[in-house]
């Protein structure tokens, strides 16, 4: 499994979901990828890629969407991975 996190600085659930997933790869190997607004892509990139009115962190497994922080934390919980 490969999880992508889109991000935000000063976002506490970001913060919170790349902490659970940093965790998670170190325990089971599965690479985590992180990227910035303003630093890795654009306001207007996340929005066409995630839709407006999306809100941080977005998270991807597989080139899945999964949603954000709950909705992560949910699918983890799901799968037996946390």
């Amino acid at each position: 499994m490969n999880f992508t996190v889109y991000s935000k600085r000063l976002c506490p659930w970001c913060e919170k979901v790349k902490k659970v997933l940093g965790h998670l790869s170190i325990e089971k190997g599965f690479p985590v990828v992180s990227y910035e607004l303003g630093e890795h892509f654009s306001r207007m990139e996340f929005i066409r890629e995630f839709g407006d009115g999306s809100t941080f962190p977005q998270v991807m497994v597989n080139d899945r969407k999964l949603g954000g922080c709950v909705e992560t934390i949910k699918y983890l919980q799901e799968n037996k991975l946390i």
